[in-house]
């Protein structure tokens, strides 16, 4: 026994003291050691200090530290683990100097419980700044990519190549609901295509939802996902405004944990690529009404200008003819007078629909203001263009029904053509203003009639 054991300062040492003879067996402990690690003086005399030490730290102490003690008599602010008798774990710092005179080695052991409660609190801020880090970078990088996209497909292109990256996926699919309420791929790869539905109840949850190669909740996915190689996918929603526009499906060939930062870029992402998707086509509906009659649908008259100088161009190039109608209900006004605006614009909703029933496919049909419509006819020469308005002023007589009675409408037509083995090159304007002209002349020989611009 040390010398110095029955002294107060050894016994109540605000660290643990032992001594060991060389080999490792415990001498002496004092009061601290014993009342940290719950064993009595007599349990420890004699016993070997490593049995003391969890797995790792004997392994660690037996190969290395015990070495460096005997080759350089000291070693210090070594960090081990302690078993307390109880089979708790004690973080502890140790110094340790060997006396070859005396015989022994002594031992100062720091209880590290804070120290390691500490370190494990900035490890856990650190790695929680990474995610962080990593997720603005991830919503960073899709905003990018996002703000570039003017179609589902590129938002649903962009989305999968960013959810692939961020969270290490074999495989990722976009799928977007379509109007029947089937989800169609339209970004990514789906691995199961033609397999099995991926996202067979999942579809309608508002969480992201996970499903394992072992998931019974649902065995054909499950299987599936075994026949390919696949450990587990994810399901994230795409909701905007409480409207199901798709999901996107993260399938995995390795085991993942998923922790609280994996659902929380999903659902992030999700939201992102959700808001995008209602951006897109905003912009595609407002495009569309920029370019078409809100009353009726077709063409407005900035379209009809911008499709007949390039069907002059075409046409030109081409050496094709190109015919235009212009077209306009006769006695509209009495229509109004008779039976309210309201059923006015019924007859010109009916009227541009079966306008639409008289041309032909490819050609255009645009309404230029009020009661007056145009259609543009590539390839068609003055007899295919008199056959389309024939057709088109039969299809108008048919009466139209309106809340408060029948409406008997009629049009006339006036056609002016482009031929460009024969007619200069004509503006827009030019050919608008002959249909017109046309027109009148069909109106001033009795209506309900078309004529052909001879110019």
């Amino acid at each position: 026994m040390s010398p110095s054991a029955d002294s107060a300062w050894f016994q109540l040492a605000p660290c643990g003291l032992i001594a060991t003879s060389p080999d490792g067996a415990i001498l002496d402990a004092n009061d601290t050691f014993l009342s940290w690690t719950g064993h009595t003086r007599g349990e420890l005399l004699g016993a070997s200090f490593v049995s003391l030490l969890d797995g790792g730290s004997r392994l660690f102490f037996e190969t290395r530290h015990r070495q460096v003690l005997h080759l350089q008599g000291a070693v210090h602010e070594i960090a081990l683990t302690l078993r307390t008798r109880d089979g708790a774990e004690l973080p502890v710092l140790l110094n340790a100097s060997q006396d070859d005179e005396a015989g022994v080695v002594r031992f100062a052991i720091f209880n590290a419980t804070e120290r390691v409660r500490y370190e494990r609190e900035i490890l856990a801020a650190r790695r929680a700044a990474e995610q962080s880090e990593q997720r603005v970078r991830v919503l960073q990088e899709v905003s990018t990519m996002f703000g570039v996209s003017a179609t589902d497909e590129e938002v649903a292109q962009s989305f999968a190549a960013v959810a692939g990256d961020a969270f290490a996926a074999s495989h990722t699919a976009v799928l977007l609901r379509q109007e029947d309420g089937q989800l169609l791929l339209t970004g990514g790869t789906n691995p199961l295509e033609g397999r099995v539905a991926p996202v067979p109840q999942l579809r309608e949850t508002a969480d992201v939802t996970v499903v394992r190669d072992d998931d019974t909740e649902y065995p054909d996915l499950s299987a599936a996902m075994r026949a390919n190689g696949i450990t587990a996918l994810s399901v994230t929603p795409l909701i905007a405004d409480g409207e199901r526009l798709g999901v996107l499906v993260c399938f995995f060939s390795e085991r993942v944990e998923f922790d609280f930062h994996f659902f929380d870029l999903q659902q992030a992402l999700g939201r992102q690529a959700s808001q995008t998707l209602v951006r897109v086509r905003l912009q595609r509906r407002l495009a569309l009404l920029a370019l078409h009659d809100q009353l009726t649908g077709v063409a407005n008259r900035q379209l009809l200008q911008m499709t007949l100088d390039d069907a002059i161009t075409v046409a030109a190039t081409a050496g094709e003819p190109l015919a235009v109608l212009f077209l306009d209900v006769d006695d509209f006004k009495s229509i109004n007078d008779a039976f309210g605006h309201a059923a006015g614009d019924t007859v010109l909703v009916e009227l541009a629909s079966r306008l639409h029933g008289g041309v032909r496919a490819g050609d255009i049909v645009g309404r230029i203001g009020g009661d007056e419509f145009v259609a543009i006819c590539p390839g068609a020469d003055a007899h295919a263009a008199e056959s389309i308005a024939d057709r088109t002023l039969e299809l108008c007589r048919v009466p139209v029904a309106v809340p408060d009675g029948v409406v008997s409408a009629s049009v006339s037509v006036g056609i002016s053509l482009y031929r460009p083995d024969v007619d200069p090159h004509p503006s827009a304007q030019q050919l608008l203003v002959r249909a017109d002209a046309a027109m009148y002349d069909a109106k001033r020989a009795g209506k309900d009639r078309a004529t052909l611009d001879v110019h």
